[in-house]
């Protein structure tokens, strides 16, 4: 049973009934949710919300049996007729157009319902032949079961039982589920990336572009690269995974139908953020668009990638790129769970597509535009009926590298802040320098004529305006989009674009106000890392280096930082900073990361990767990053660095536990932005060389928050 469905949320009411009543201390109870499971005291508000968004604990006292998940009968019938429903209706009201035989469609219908209604074995009132599939083939997205390993399953069953009508192997089995799944396309791609062999090139057996050969080529004898004609293997194929089918298969269930309209039924429409819907920029789209808006279920999607190994090795270089999309007409604790995110193109290695990913979006788009602007027929189950379902996609979210690949805008040189565009303060010393950070404060503030402690020049430009997407296009009007790999590549420091993004097809993407997000996680990871090597000296990852005291040189400030060259100048001493730390410093700044003890699944063994003799922190994971920056960066820096080094990074902390929150007042983040603007400048005080390079990225962030 779906955690968010009526009955699951009536058994936890009826539950938080019966445990205030009678367990309850004050206004708390202990929650029985599967991450807390008794061990943290919450109110009835959050322990409602955890039970539904991670579940309760089996085995917990006075559980109504409404809230069992397990022994409940699989609906094969339902299922089948949700899959196939079609062809069902036609069939009913259609009669005249069956002949005698029935087609592809009806054969595979009428198997299913076979299949579904067939006993595992003689006697078997628990699972159908059908049924017990389907659930091993959960068992085997759940664990990452190989298919060899599914097929030694199956012999093991059949072994232990000779009777049960099951499949020989892996493939016999995926032959009888497959017409209950969704489909996806394999589509050629060039190998240089140029083109997809696809629509009116679907034929071809040479790129247009670069001419390499669709095939892949194999030696002869005598060395030569030839084409094997028995056997044609294409050189490289993406995947894609068709959107329509998908989300109209989410309206078969009239559970996750209803979910689909939560954002405008049951969401709380007060000042609080708490989800897309209560931004400006979806009021926004609204106000622009009120035919879309008008229909609740209609679909906004944001759009997720990222590179990754599937080799699990960090000795093979590969990155393969999923792009996702996300379903935001669900509640946020839903929205972000593995099972509603769907996986829409998955771009094979070993490289990473970079700025040809457009190429292998052409058919997410396409069929966007065409879910725009004529709709899907799609069955409402919780409704009982038909209606026109269109779709729009609001954003992407993506890491700072990856916002180039997908807006078109270089985040490198000259022009690297998307926000600031062509009015970046960059400027060129031993390092690529953005120094521009006191334009964002008020006019009058003092720090914009403090001319020691920052870039040796009075600031006294206000803030830039953002592009829009109006702007954008205008910009590039006339820009024409070349893709491929052996294409020279553009070199010019004058022009942040590196293309115009195929995104701008979509007749309403200039209208959207948050194009683009960057993902927290990969930016608190980049930023720990910095902090970190930084305050502990790691060689290699520390900013505090000589090329960054050289920056200071040349800007004439900090003179007490300048690099001092030996006598006999063999060497380079470089002065300690406020913020450098002592041996016994560091011993204690470690320390306290070493003893430090998580609750339960709240993150790793952080202390296996501090070294308190060597004053280093290696080997810590993104998550590990998250739980550092925001829970214990600011008790250690508090034991060992003075006051005034250590008030900005705990405010720095709290920065990034302020966008985590679930919710907040819109009018109070409006506000916070000047708090962080006075926050990082402050940084740039304590530790100049640490946000010279990077000031562009954290600007960013607040900017979209």
């Amino acid at each position: 049973m779906l955690q968010s469905s009526k009955r699951y949320e009536k058994g936890v009411e009826d539950y938080l009934d019966w445990a205030f009543a009678t367990k309850a201390i004050g206004d708390q109870i202990s929650c029985p949710c599967k991450l807390c499971y008794h061990r943290f005291w919450h109110r009835r508000d959050k322990v409602f919300n955890h039970l539904i968004a991670n579940g309760i604990q089996p085995g917990t006292e006075a559980l109504n049996t409404e809230m069992n998940t397990e022994g409940i009968p699989d609906d094969m019938d339902h299922l089948i007729y949700d899959t196939h429903r079609d062809f069902v209706e036609r069939f009913t009201h259609n009669n005249e157009e069956v002949g005698n035989e029935p087609n592809a469609e009806a054969k595979k219908f009428y198997k299913l319902i076979e299949d579904g209604k067939e006993e595992l074995y003689p006697g078997c009132k628990t699972f159908s032949k059908l049924s017990f599939l389907i659930r091993l083939f959960l068992l085997k997205c759940i664990h990452g079961l190989t298919n060899n390993a599914f097929s030694e399953i199956l012999d093991l069953i059949r072994e232990l039982l000779p009777e049960a009508k099951l499949p020989k192997s892996f493939n016999e089995a995926n032959k009888l589920v497959k017409d209950l799944g969704l489909h996806y396309d394999k589509i050629d791609a060039c190998r240089n990336d140029c083109m997809l062999y696809w629509k009116d090139h679907e034929a071809d057996t040479f790129c247009h572009v670069c001419q390499a050969p669709r095939w892949k080529e194999s030696e002869n004898q005598g060395g030569n690269q030839v084409t094997n004609t028995s056997h044609k293997v294409p050189a490289k194929v993406i995947w894609y995974f068709p959107l329509k089918p998908r989300l109209q298969r989410i309206y078969m269930c009239s559970e996750t139908a209803e979910l689909m309209r939560w954002h405008d039924e049951k969401r709380d429409k007060d000042e609080l953020l708490r989800h897309p819907a209560d931004g400006q920029a979806w009021k926004e789209f609204d106000r622009l668009y009120p035919n879309f808006s008008r229909e609740a279920r209609n679909v906004r999607l944001g759009l997720a990638s990222d590179g990754f190994n599937p080799f699990r090795t960090m000795s093979t270089q590969h990155s393969t790129w999923p792009v996702v999309l996300i379903n935001y007409n669900l509640p946020p604790w839903l929205s972000m769970k593995s099972e509603f995110l769907m996986l829409s193109t998955l771009i094979p290695g070993p490289t990473s597509p970079g700025n040809e990913i457009d190429v292998f979006l052409q058919p997410l788009v396409e069929e966007l535009l065409d879910l725009w602007e004529y709709g899907s027929d799609t069955y409402d189950a919780s409704k009982n009926q038909t209606f026109k379902m269109h779709v729009a996609l609001r954003s992407t979210t993506s890491d700072f590298p990856g916002y180039a690949m997908l807006s078109g805008w270089s985040t490198k040189g000259k022009f690297a802040c998307p926000y600031c565009h062509y009015e970046t303060g960059y400027r060129s010393l031993c390092k690529s320098c953005y120094l521009a950070n006191r334009r964002f404060l008020d006019a009058n503030h003092p720090w914009r004529y403090d001319v020691k402690s920052f870039d040796g020049e009075k600031e006294e430009r206000t803030a830039p305006s953002r592009l829009t997407g109006t702007e954008i296009l205008s910009l590039s009007q006339n820009w024409e989009n070349k893709f491929g790999k052996l294409l020279p590549k553009q070199n010019n420091k004058d022009c942040p674009w590196r293309k115009l993004s195929i995104f701008f097809r979509l007749p309403y993407w200039k209208d959207n106000m948050c194009r683009h997000h960057l993902d927290v996680m990969h930016i608190e990871k980049n930023i720990c890392d910095s902090v970190l090597g930084t305050l502990l000296d790691i060689p290699g990852k520390t900013k505090d280096n000589h090329k960054a005291r050289l920056d200071l040189q040349k800007m004439g400030i900090r003179k007490e930082l300048h690099p001092v060259e030996s006598d006999d100048d063999r060497y380079v001493f470089l002065p300690k900073a406020s913020f450098s730390m002592t041996k016994k410093e560091k011993s204690i700044f470690c320390g306290v990361l070493k003893k430090v003890k998580l609750p339960q699944g709240t993150g790793s063994n952080i202390s296996r990767c501090v070294q308190v003799n060597e004053g280093e922190i290696s080997g810590y994971k993104s998550h590990d990053a998250h739980i550092i920056m925001q829970h214990l960066l600011p008790a250690a820096v508090r034991k060992a660095l003075p006051k005034h080094v250590a008030l900005p990074l705990i405010r720095l902390s709290a920065f990034f536990k302020a966008i985590c929150i679930e919710s907040s007042i819109q009018k109070i983040s409006i506000a916070f932005k000047q708090k962080l603007v006075k926050l990082f400048v402050s940084l740039k005080e304590y530790f100049h060389h640490l946000f010279l390079t990077s000031w562009s990225t954290y600007r960013f962030i607040w900017s979209k928050k």
